[in-house]
């Protein structure tokens, strides 16, 4: 390999939100001695090509206001056409400073208050936060667990659209937590459901370029374009290329109208432009360093494997079967944790591990943990034996 995903890269005297104790503190009841494998970001280097260019707009020495250029848009519209297949026009990309706050915008501005939003279960916990803080209802369509094998409930999905009057539906593709990678035919019949019904669909896409090669990766942007013109599409290279502290995230929205009404929100709030690492990072990460994203991947692949065969053999009561995409692992623990314990005693407490209690998901989440693999396989190890040891 070119390049080592086994260096250690100490990050506690950083301002790391997942690795510096005064930040995770507030999180896990004080505690500052966690091995933390919670954020979803990645505790490797970024790749070299990104980082050069990042450091000639330092030595560059002025960091004024700036703009995205064509070279910019060329390196998202050919990332997408090479890797997932999907014909992007320039216009219909529109810059935000992340994933979340896009959803918060959207929610804004094609939703009321008191209107509904579909969601499904367990998801990502910013997908519930930005419908309440916005005085949305919250309307689940959870997922079916078939052995640990995520399926989505069509008939409670369109059911819940209808009963609900939901005008708004959040899609995880791929899946967080579950890692799910979804298959056309099931994106298929959600957009048919929803467009039947006039719900307008949020493709969160962020973690699209993580997919583990037995599976593939369908995106809202490859589907008939009656079913592009009732979506937005959020992505980033942020997940990707390890890029979360640059804000740069891009939202692909075909249809005229719906755009320029998301780009009104933004206007309003003086939102129009990434900023300057964010322009540059885009370019190098999506025109340079796409070999480090293929030995990425053979790394986490290894690293998933690698928690199956330590809780086969050494937790065998723990259910985990290989996420589809995502460097996300969620494990369920309901056999192996005591039932009078609280899961927050086991893992603050007990193993010191910091990570994403299952529950934060959502109620099917409970006495699960999502558990971020992105890390060097030591202390992938290490956590794994603390929570041994700690049983």
């Amino acid at each position: 390999m070119k390049y080592n995903f086994d260096e250690i890269i100490e990050r506690r005297n950083t301002l790391s939100k997942k690795w510096n104790p005064n930040f995770y503190k507030d999180t896990f009841n004080g505690k500052t001695d966690l091995l933390p494998l919670w954020v979803a970001d990645m505790d490797f280097k970024v790749a070299p090509p990104i980082l050069e260019s990042l450091s000639e707009i330092i030595n560059h020495g002025v960091l004024g206001y700036t703009a995205p250029d064509e070279k910019c848009y060329d390196a998202i519209i050919n990332w997408n056409k090479r890797r997932k297949n999907a014909d992007i026009k320039k216009e219909w990309i529109v810059f935000t400073s992340g994933v979340v706050p896009a959803i918060n915008f959207i929610i804004q501005t094609f939703t009321k208050e008191q209107d509904s939003v579909l969601i499904q279960t367990p998801v990502y916990h910013p997908f519930r936060l930005s419908t309440e803080n916005n005085n949305r209802k919250v309307i689940e369509n959870p997922l079916m667990n078939n052995n640990g094998h995520y399926e989505i409930n069509f008939e409670d999905f369109e059911q819940k659209i209808i009963k609900h009057n939901v005008k708004l539906f959040i899609l995880c593709n791929p899946h967080n937590p579950v890692g799910r990678v979804w298959s056309k035919d099931e994106i298929e019949k959600m957009a048919k459901i929803c467009l039947k019904h006039n719900v307008l669909i949020i493709s969160d896409e962020i973690h699209s370029d993580l997919i583990f090669k037995e599976n593939k990766f369908h995106s809202f942007l490859t589907l008939d374009h009656k079913y592009m013109e009732n979506a937005i599409v959020c992505t980033a290279p942020s997940k990707t290329f390890n890029l979360a502290g640059l804000q740069t995230s891009i939202i692909i929205i075909p249809n005229k109208v719906i755009r320029e009404k998301y780009q009104h929100t933004l206007a309003n709030v003086r939102l129009e432009n990434p900023n300057t690492f964010g322009i540059e990072a885009i370019k190098a990460g999506y025109n340079k360093s796409e070999q480090w994203l293929e030995e990425l991947m053979g790394y986490l692949d290894n690293n998933r494997k690698f928690i199956k065969e330590y809780l086969d053999k050494n937790i065998p009561l723990a259910k985990y079967k290989l996420p589809e995409g995502t460097y996300l692992a969620w494990i369920d623990l309901n056999e192996v944790l005591p039932k009078d314990e609280k899961i927050e005693d086991f893992f603050e407490n007990k193993a010191k591990v910091a990570i994403d209690y299952g529950y934060w998901f959502g109620e099917q989440g409970k006495g699960f943990i999502r558990l971020n693999f992105a890390c060097p396989q030591q202390i992938l190890k290490e956590a794994l034996d603390r929570i041994k040891n700690a049983l």
